[in-house]
C-alpha cells in the first residue's frame, strides 16, 4: 500500500514559480515510477511529467523546459519544480505512483494517487 500527500500549491502570477512536493509512505514506493498529472476545470486529467525508479524522466510538450521532476528516495518524496508558470497551468495537480518501475502517460497505469494540490496562475 502506498499513500501520497501533495503540498506546495498556491496562487502565483504568470511567470512565477512554485514547487510541489509529494510525500509517500509505503515500502514499495521507491521501486515504482512517480508521475505528476493535472486536471483543469471541465477538462480531463492530463500527463505532466514522470520519473522512473531508475531516474529517467519524461515531460509533456507543454511544460518541457519549464518544469522539472525529481525524487529523493531517502525521503520518499517526489518534487515538481514549476518555473515560468502560465495561466493555462491553473489546475489541480496530482502525484501518482505507477504499477511498476516504468513511467507511463496513461492514468490507468498508476495504482496510487494523492488528493491533489491546487495551483492557480493569474495573468
Amino acid at each position: 500500500q502506498v499513500q501520497l500527500v501533495e503540498s506546495g500549491g498556491g496562487l502565483v502570477q504568470a511567470g512565477g514559480s512554485l514547487r510541489l512536493s509529494c510525500a509517500a509512505s509505503g515500502r514499495t514506493f521507491s521501486r515504482r515510477a512517480a508521475g505528476w498529472f493535472r486536471q483543469a476545470p471541465g477538462k480531463e486529467r492530463e500527463f505532466v511529467a514522470a520519473m522512473g525508479s531508475g531516474g529517467s524522466t519524461n515531460y509533456a510538450d507543454s511544460v518541457k523546459g519549464r518544469f522539472t521532476i525529481s525524487r529523493d528516495n531517502a525521503k520518499n518524496t517526489v518534487y515538481l519544480q514549476m518555473n515560468n508558470l502560465k495561466p493555462e497551468g491553473t489546475a489541480v495537480y496530482y502525484c501518482a505512483a505507477s504499477k511498476d518501475n516504468s513511467y507511463y502517460y496513461s492514468i490507468c497505469e498508476y495504482d496510487y494517487w494523492g488528493q491533489g494540490a491546487q495551483v492557480a496562475v493569474s495573468s
